[in-house]
């Protein structure tokens, strides 16, 4: 199943200039996601993250893992319109720099689940080069 940015706005509460997902290409909802992000230049971060030498800061990589994450969770009829919300994040390791005009192809396995608390492993990937990966844990409110 395919899901475009219109798609993902009616699942997760984010909006411009905080929604990162463009694309979700693949899904099991609950269980496991693979999304794309479109990293354009004139994103707002970049304005001062460096100006000359613009990267996409670690946290809004993290972000958009868990923006992935939780379209999956969201899709789950008991969980439709709640909120998912960090609770931590464990093992994040950042291993590529991102910038303008690079794509990020995430995916996002729910490994546990209990009540309304869970894990996730997390990955992103630039030109099939490994960006970076996290463990993220999830409440559900």
């Amino acid at each position: 199943m395919k899901l475009s940015k219109e798609d993902i706005k009616k699942i997760i509460p984010h909006r411009e200039p905080f929604l990162f997902i463009d694309e979700i290409v693949e899904i099991s909802p609950g269980k496991s996601v693979k999304a794309i992000k479109y990293v354009k230049g004139d994103e707002f971060y970049f304005k001062g993250h460096f100006p000359e030498n613009p990267i996409m800061p670690g946290v809004i990589i993290i972000e958009t893992m868990a923006q992935a994450g939780a379209v999956s969770l969201l899709m789950l009829e008991q969980y439709k319109g709640k909120l998912v919300l960090f609770a931590g994040i464990d093992n994040a390791k950042f291993k590529k720099i991102v910038r303008p005009n690079d794509v990020l192809e995430m995916e996002v396995e729910i490994i546990s689940l209990k009540m309304n608390v869970g894990r996730a492993k997390a990955v992103v990937k630039v030109n099939n080069e490994l960006a970076c990966s996290a463990e993220l844990l999830f409440y559900v409110s």
